[in-house]
């Protein structure tokens, strides 16, 4: 008769309730990547521009950004369980009603409301995960979690491609909704987390409203500046100004709230400091250049919505590689620094190659630079969160874990606007440069060029594709070039999240989890919170508990779930 391993044990335990997990994960993603091959197609039809293009983006992220910390602070207060229930439902009906949209206006309001439910997907993940596994273990699941990612991010924009190109690109908000159903009933019957203690909660309402002042405005200002008005000018003062003021009084109601949204105490942390700095590249390197890449692929390659899809593997394949193979070195040996720094050196030559590119560039050093670019995000992204978790307070992990999600979300949405700025400006200097070459090639078409000369003019993204060649050349060069130019921005960003990186304290990670931390602190074992006394016990992947009977307070393993 064989006996089964701790490791092997801890596995069946952790397992059941990770596949629910992974499984809302998997929807949030799957929702957002399988319209992101079709949204050229959607703001052309639904008569959008450039600004309409990046807002349906931004929308999602600037709520997805101002949520997360609000999510992560209630995880600290709430049953986390029904909390990412609800997050998954709030993401999918919206999801679902953005199907229906009948112009971009409406568009970008589901899409505000789905990034509610995202945040709290994004959040609410990691704070669950550091509850049943530990930051030196997690490496060990993370084939699970870069094939989630791999099938989301890959399989995503094929599958929008193909229903845009077969069905018509309402039915891509359509298809995360069976998956989501599956997510929260497995979740229901597996995912059983420890109870909480009940105590008297005060939520930070004013905390709430100035954080998402503060954060709106400076992002509709990022966004119109330079188009709907001058960067100097009345509007930018108001905005600029108000955004400010409303950071202030944030930081004053947060130092004086007993139950703060952001608890300033977590910036005495270097390393929980540092990590949200370099987060803000991560999240630019992420968001924002597969947001433009799939753009680059139709509007400055010729590509259709699926084939766009495809050629947008190579940045998804060097994130899949880089996350599953580092995870596994991390928890084999234990070091994550130099990793860490390698991925923010990928991060700045990715964005900095992908700034060269051209409309012509041979496509195998496109794939080298997404490769690289993907790469980096793959050994950075979800690390900076593991090494928070490794040393942030079990009672402010929800706090901790999303305030550097918040910021990586901040970052790509800051980077998403910042570069649709730059690419919509870019955009129309070169068109009216380009103004002679396009009125001759138009003329050349003869009767076919008055239907070509409006659909350019009329201000709505062109469909590429299907433009005469001679036309077609002289505006795929020009998106190419504020596609390109729009790449640069992530530069300088990347480089100080390398500093931020070489500057981490390079602290071992503890074999315990957040509940077994708590458990310790409980029976008065606060010695092993100390991260080279945690390093030496071992992992189960299970909760433990104290049995209050045996001498010494000896531990004893329960299964992951005790209540819900």
């Amino acid at each position: 008769m064989t006996t089964s391993s701790p490791d092997t044990a801890a596995s069946r335990r952790v397992l059941p309730a990770l596949i629910g997990l992974l499984l809302g994960m998997f929807v949030s993603m799957l929702a957002s990547t399988v319209v992101s091959t079709s949204l050229p197609v959607i703001v052309h039809d639904l008569q959008g521009d450039q600004n309409a293009y990046t807002w349906v983006i931004t929308a999602t992220l600037l709520t997805t950004a101002i949520s997360t910390p609000i999510w992560g602070k209630l995880a600290d207060l709430f049953n986390r369980k029904v909390l990412i229930q609800i997050a998954i439902a709030i993401f999918v009906l919206a999801t679902a009603a953005a199907g229906f949209s009948q112009n971009t206006e409406m568009l970008i309001a589901f899409r505000a409301v789905q990034g509610l439910g995202a945040g709290g997907l994004a959040a609410l993940s990691q704070v669950i995960m550091a509850d049943i596994i530990s930051p030196r273990e997690r490496g060990r699941y993370m084939g699970l979690f870069g094939a989630v990612m791999a099938v989301a991010t890959v399989g995503g924009p094929l599958l929008g491609g193909v229903i845009t190109d077969a069905f018509g690109w309402r039915w891509n908000f359509f298809v995360a909704i069976p998956f989501a159903v599956a997510a929260l009933l497995i979740q229901q019957r597996t995912l059983h987390l420890p109870a909480r203690a009940a105590r008297k909660v005060k939520i930070d309402y004013l905390g709430i409203v100035l954080l998402s002042t503060a954060v709106s405005l400076l992002l509709i200002w990022v966004t119109n500046a330079g188009d709907s008005f001058e960067w100097a000018s009345v509007p930018t003062l108001l905005m600029v100004g108000g955004a400010v003021v409303a950071a202030l009084l944030f930081v004053l109601v947060e130092l004086r709230s007993s139950e703060p949204l952001v608890p300033l105490t977590l910036f005495r942390d270097a390393t929980f400091t540092l990590a949200t700095i370099a987060s803000i590249a991560t999240g630019l390197a992420m968001f924002g250049t597969s947001v433009f890449l799939s753009q680059y692929m139709q509007m400055a390659r010729g590509a259709t919505p699926t084939e766009a899809g495809v050629m947008t593997i190579p940045m998804i394949a060097g994130l899949l590689v880089a996350s599953v193979v580092v995870g596994s070195l991390i928890s084999r040996f234990g070091h994550w620094k130099p990793f860490l720094v390698v991925g923010g050196i990928l991060l700045i030559a990715g964005s900095f190659l992908l700034s060269t590119i051209h409309y012509d560039t041979n496509f195998t050093l496109v794939s080298i630079y997404m490769a690289l670019l993907g790469a980096g995000v793959g050994m950075t992204m979800q690390n900076l969160v593991l090494i928070v978790q490794n040393t942030a307070d079990p009672s402010q992990m929800g706090a901790a874990s999303s305030g550097v999600t918040f910021f990586r979300s901040l970052g790509g949405t800051i980077g998403v606007s910042v570069m649709g700025a730059a690419l919509a400006s870019m955009a129309t200097s070169l068109f009216t440069d380009r103004a002679a070459d396009l009125q001759a090639a138009i003329m050349g078409l003869g009767a076919e060029g008055a239907s070509v000369a409006q659909a350019l003019q009329s201000g709505a993204i062109p469909q590429v594709s299907t433009l005469p060649e001679s036309v077609r050349v002289i505006v795929e060069d020009i998106y190419a070039q504020s596609i390109a130019h729009s790449f640069l921005i992530a530069v300088p960003v990347a480089v100080v999240s390398l500093l931020a990186i070489l500057f981490l304290p390079n602290r071992p990670l503890t074999r315990m989890t957040t509940s077994e931390r708590v458990a310790a602190s409980e029976a008065d074992l606060a010695t092993v919170s100390v991260p080279e006394g945690m390093a030496s016990l071992s992992a189960t992947g299970s909760v433990r508990t104290v049995d209050a009977t045996a001498p010494g307070s000896a531990r004893r393993s329960a299964s992951v779930g005790e209540d819900d």
